[in-house]
């Protein structure tokens, strides 16, 4: 294991005390017993996602018109029975904003099996020690699982962490996908080893990008409770897209190219609103 050189961020003793000091905020925003898997109609959109990569290239300008960052290192998890080709997309343009950006490097995503979370903490390890800084991570529906995980576990390596269509809090069945999970896992999702603490967030900038017409997650299991780092940003996306679309590839470029230790939430002024819809209840 490699001698770990970077610092951890200026602002974390102050974040750490205000997630373990927060009991009046809930940490799951919806009745678990209320949230429902999408309908079979949203579920069969989900062929949008070949259109929202045609839409990432026709608007490449105005995408390249977003924020470059800093140089700091991200880390992208794919999905479920999903591996590093299906975030390609997503991590060029990441490099193109400037970023190093890599592949969670562990195959395909078949849930959190002996070994995966470690191996995925080993890796933000191994990648801040070679960067001298904090990480970013980034993971797209069950990916974003490791990401909020193992940014609690090692929280001296992260930046932030972004998550797309995670289902991090809500019923475990809220989903399309648990019949899916279950195969690839080996296990029901109620018996997720961490399951009690998914909703809890890391004690870091902490943003979720959903969508209320994602057909795989019920948006509500992706929806962050209110503290003082976190958010939440919705798009118009289906779930497969949700890495492919363009709004949402903007919002990550956004929230990456904050300064570290200045994290402020996300900016809906302008023609910013006519994209990303304003919080709702």
């Amino acid at each position: 294991m490699p001698h770990h050189q970077f610092a951890a961020p200026p602002d974390l003793p102050q974040i750490r005390k205000e997630v373990s000091h927060e009991p009046r905020v809930d940490p799951n925003p919806f009745d678990p017993e209320d949230v429902r898997a999408p309908s079979w109609l949203l579920m069969a959109l989900e062929w949008r996602a070949s259109f929202e990569l045609g839409a990432t290239l026709a608007t490449l300008p105005w995408l390249s018109r977003a924020p470059h960052g800093d140089g700091h290192t991200v880390l992208v998890f794919p999905g479920l029975v999903a591996g590093d080709l299906t975030t390609t997309t997503l991590r060029s343009y990441l490099r193109s904003r400037g970023y190093d950006v890599h592949g969670w490097d562990q195959g395909l995503n078949l849930g959190p099996r002996p070994g995966v979370v470690e191996g995925c903490k080993r890796r933000v390890l191994e990648l801040a020690d070679r960067s001298g800084r904090p990480i970013s991570v980034l993971g797209w529906s069950l990916g974003g699982i490791y990401a909020r995980e193992v940014a609690k576990e090692v929280p001296e390596a992260v930046r932030s962490v972004i998550t797309l269509g995670t289902p991090f809090t809500g019923h475990p069945r809220a989903t399309n996908a648990w019949r899916l999970y279950e195969l690839a896992a080996g296990h029901k999702p109620h018996a997720h080893p961490r399951r009690d603490q998914l909703h809890h967030p890391p004690p870091r900038p902490t943003t979720s990008i959903y969508s209320r017409s994602d057909g795989v997650v019920a948006w509500q299991c992706s929806v962050n409770a209110p503290h003082p780092h976190t958010e939440n940003i919705e798009v118009y996306a289906s779930h497969l897209g949700l890495g492919l679309n363009p709004a949402a590839l903007f919002a990550i470029a956004d929230r990456l190219a904050q300064p570290e230790g200045a994290w402020q939430p996300f900016s809906r002024d302008g023609w910013r609103a006519v994209i990303f819809p304003a919080p709702r209840d």
